[in-house]
């Protein structure tokens, strides 16, 4: 449904980064990259079709548990508003823990792989979310959301995320307080030190104001990955991470160390080893 309503959109938008590129006489993208992206998008799409009925019938079981029942407390148009909220808040909670814990930033990095920022980026999403997104977002009807109305907003949530990929459009004066604009959303992506692991809202960025990890956008922003990838293929993207968690497996002196290589954030080394560049910090 996502992809159904949200392709034509994105098409429009690089259309628009198109004109603007001309005009300006500036480069947004570049065939390399933006074929890379198509890749990721593919094994996304396809992941997101085999785990399809596994997310709803999750959720639908989840439901059976809700603590609230929303839809009968709540009018409908607060439902709604409440909804966006509490998804975005879960989305921050999933996003926050994709560039903390390894295992979840070797799924998550491939996103951040591309140098250029423009709207296409927003589908270079990683062939393994869909089935790792599952335990956060199934949380949501324990709350009290009725799955469809997830769906739904979810929806939106995602077509909104599209629009902050994208370096034509400035900061937006007042909407920087509570929203997650380009602005807010290219920070995200950032590699400068002060960028890293920064704005994780997805629509809502007083989130980040509120839990501390809120950064604006105060110098050009450099894009990509702090150790850069150098490649674009999809395999590769997905892959390069797992392969050095499981290097490091094969150094671990004890099970806790095995835990940490695998659930620790990016980087982590024993005390007694010199560390590593960390990603986020996103190596």
């Amino acid at each position: 449904m996502v992809y159904l309503v949200g392709l034509p959109v994105v098409f429009a938008l690089i259309g628009i980064e198109a004109l603007v590129m001309v005009l300006k006489r500036v480069r947004y993208y570049r065939w390399d990259d933006t074929l890379g992206t198509v890749g990721m998008l593919a094994g996304n799409i396809a992941m997101g079709a085999a785990t399809k009925s596994l997310f709803f019938g999750c959720m639908v079981f989840t439901y059976q548990y809700r603590v609230f029942d929303l839809h009968a407390i709540l009018p409908p148009w607060l439902l709604f508003f409440v909804a966006l909220f509490l998804l975005d808040l879960m989305f921050y909670v999933w996003h926050r823990a994709s560039h903390r814990v390894r295992f979840l930033w070797a799924i998550h990095l491939s996103h951040h792989s591309s140098e250029e920022m423009n709207f296409a980026v927003a589908f270079r999403q990683p062939v393994l979310a869909p089935l790792f997104k599952i335990p956060f977002f199934s949380v949501l009807p324990i709350l009290g959301l009725d799955p469809t109305i997830i769906v739904v907003v979810g929806t939106i949530s995602t077509l909104w995320g599209v629009v902050g990929h994208t370096q034509i459009v400035p900061k937006l004066g007042i909407a920087e307080w509570f929203l997650n604009t380009p602005s807010a959303h290219r920070v995200h992506h950032g590699i400068n030190r002060q960028y890293v692991d920064k704005n994780y809202a997805n629509m809502f960025i007083f989130i980040d104001r509120l839990l501390g990890t809120y950064q604006p956008e105060m110098e050009p922003v450099r894009f990509g990955l702090i150790t850069q990838a150098n490649t674009h293929s999809p395999i590769t993207l997905t892959s390069m991470e797992w392969v050095k968690i499981w290097r490091d497996l094969k150094t671990a002196r004890s099970f806790g160390e095995m835990v940490l290589y695998v659930c620790g954030p990016p980087g982590w080394r024993p005390r007694c080893l010199v560390p590593t560049q960390t990603q986020g910090q996103r190596s």
